[in-house]
Parts: structure tokens; sequence; C-alpha cells
């Protein structure tokens, strides 16, 4: 709704999307499928057979560089897709009648300009045609077996929320949503979407992140509104009066493995639900030269009637763009300048359509 992208991410949606399809059936899954074989896909090891983890001159394992999760594979799995793993063959079906691929190779031919000033380009009822997105266009291959969502516990694939518990991971709109920006919750505001973690989730676009490692700090870049998380080593948490957007995050290191902690969250810092007595437990370990094995845990018994874990891939790319959000929130405007003409007629649009609560 708020980003005109650039027509140069267009190179780059395009090399992505084949980058991505390109590590992926780098990779085969076995044969086997079902509940067993998911259970072997997810205790599989975090390193590849064969591979020796690098190392930096400071003696960490080497988890810098520029890394991409776009796919197909969402967080819950579809309820047509009943195993966490799928097989080559069911991959390739998945694959072919996922409609967001098919949307990237139909929808108006990809054309940035299709309709701009006669509104055929809204002709499909949207408005971003395929050009504006980078989902990916395959499924994530992690450690070697197609997946079907990042959820791997529950084995359902699917998030435990306790009954009676509602809400907007993004946090609340305040007011009437019409008259303030500060009424819009913070995504639409452009301060934070939630992507960026913890847990790193996939999005329309922008599904890209930069570590670089330090001594005694690991920094987590997203492309998505530029967010830095900023992660220091062997340190104790922060009074509980200091609540950063993306929560209190400190890290260790576990043989190859980096554990990343993070508490007292802000609502609105996360991709999924979680109060400020949550917590969530990051672990980044080097699979391959072309992947980082990413696991996450969310724990918080006031909204999930179990922890629930995940797993992804973070798949090596060459580069990132540089993030313009605000600069082009055009919906926000469009929003506020509503609710005054709705002031104008001497309407009140309050009480008009869904609210988010």
């Amino acid at each position: 709704m708020k980003n005109a992208r650039r027509a140069s991410l267009a190179a780059l949606a395009v090399a992505m999307a084949m980058g991505g399809a390109g590590l992926a059936s780098a990779q085969t899954a076995p044969a086997a499928t079902g509940p067993e074989a998911d259970k072997a896909a997810i205790a599989a090891p975090t390193v590849e057979p064969g591979y020796t983890v690098p190392r930096l001159k400071i003696g960490q394992p080497d988890l810098q560089g520029i890394w991409s999760n776009a796919s197909n594979t969402p967080l819950r799995r579809p309820s047509s897709m009943p195993n966490l793993v799928m097989s080559d063959e069911e991959n390739e079906h998945a694959r072919a009648s996922n409609p967001s691929n098919i949307r990237q190779a139909t929808d108006d031919n990809q054309q940035q300009s299709d309709g701009l000033g006669d509104g055929k380009d809204l002709a499909s009822g949207r408005g971003y045609n395929a050009f504006w997105i980078d989902p990916g266009s395959s499924y994530a291959n992690v450690k070697g077996t197609w997946r079907t969502s990042w959820i791997v516990e529950p084995a359902n694939g699917q998030v435990p929320m306790k009954r009676g518990v509602t809400g907007n991971p993004y946090g609340p709109r305040l007011g009437s949503g019409y008259d303030h920006p500060e009424e819009r919750n913070l995504n639409e505001r452009c301060i934070i979407l939630g992507t960026s973690g913890p847990p790193i989730g996939n999005y329309l676009y922008n599904n890209n992140l930069q570590i670089v490692q330090s001594p005694d700090h690991v920094v987590i870049v997203s492309e998505m509104i530029h967010d830095a998380r900023i992660i220091p080593l062997n340190a104790t948490h922060k009074a509980k009066e200091l609540s950063p957007w993306m929560g209190d995050s400190i890290g260790w290191w576990e043989g190859d493995t980096l554990v990343v902690e993070t508490i007292n969250m802000t609502r609105g810092g996360s991709g999924v639900m979680i109060s400020p007595s949550g917590k969530i437990t990051e672990r980044f370990s080097r699979y391959s030269e072309k992947q980082v094995f990413y696991e996450f845990e969310v724990d918080d018994p006031s909204i999930y009637s179990q922890a629930w874990k995940g797993q992804m891939a973070l798949n090596a790319i060459d580069g990132m763009y540089e993030y313009a959000c605000h600069e082009g929130n055009h919906g926000l405007l469009g929003i506020l300048e509503g609710g005054r003409a709705a002031d104008r007629d001497g309407r009140d649009i309050s009480e008009e359509g869904d609210r988010e609560e």
C-alpha cells in the first residue's frame, strides 16, 4: 500500500527469484515423506555433511554475508499440505501451482507502466501488480529437505494460540485512525514491520538481511525498513523499564551456533504476537557455503498454549538495496486526506468499516 518501488528493483526481483530457485534446486529431498521423515529432517545436523564451518580472524564461526529467506514457504503450514517435508515431485507440483508464482509469471506481463493513467493496472482488484513484489519463486530447502512451513513444532505446523486471545501483532490503532498519523499502527507509519525479527519472517518483498560480526557484537541489518538489530555478546539484559522496538536481545556462542535471546518486546516490534513477559530464542548456524540455518522458539504462556518452534533457510545473495518507505507512503496520506474530506462532509467515519484492535 505504502511504498512505490523503484523500477531498478525489477532486475533485482528477477535475479533473486532465479537465484533462490537455483539454491533450492541444488539440493534434493529424500523420497520418503510423512511423520518419520519430518522428525528426521528436524533433527538433521546443522552443518552440511563434509562442510567445514569457516572462522573469522577473531575466532568466531563466520556468519557474515547478505542472506535472503525469500520463499513460497509460509510461517504456518497450509491445510492442503499435511507434512512438513515434501518429496521432489511434491515440491515441483506445489511450486507450479503456487498462486504467487502464477501471478509473477502472468500478471500484467510484469510491465510497470501498464494502464497507468487509465486505471487498467487496477483491473485485477489490487493496488500492487506482480511487478512490485519479490516473495520468492520456490519453496524453502532447509538442510536438504523441501519445507511446507517454517513452523516445525507443533507437528501440525500451526501457531498454538490460546482460546480467546486476539489482537494485531503490529499494535493497536488509536482513536478514529483518520485524524493523526500517530493513530495508525507502526508498520503503516514505516517505523517497524516486524519481519526483521525476532523471529525473522518473510514478506512480499525485501526478504534480505546482512549479518556483521565483531568480537563483542553481532548486527543483523534488514532491508525491510532498514532495521538494524545490535546484539551484544555475553552481556546481561537491560532494565525492564527499557523496551526497544525489537526487544532486548543478548547473544552468546554455543559451539559453532550463535544463540540470541530476546525479552521485553514492545508490541509491534515482532511479526508474531508476543507480550512483554514472553521470550524468543534464535539460533544461527552456518550450514554450508551458501546457507545459514536459522531456528527460533517463541515462548509466551500468556498468549500460546505451548512454546512453538520454527526452522528456516537463509540463502546467500549478492546484495541489498536501500529501502525507502516513508518517502513513498502515499497510503497514509490518502487515509488522512479521506478523514479531512469526511470532516468537510460532516460524516463520522470512526465507526465505518473494520477496525484493528
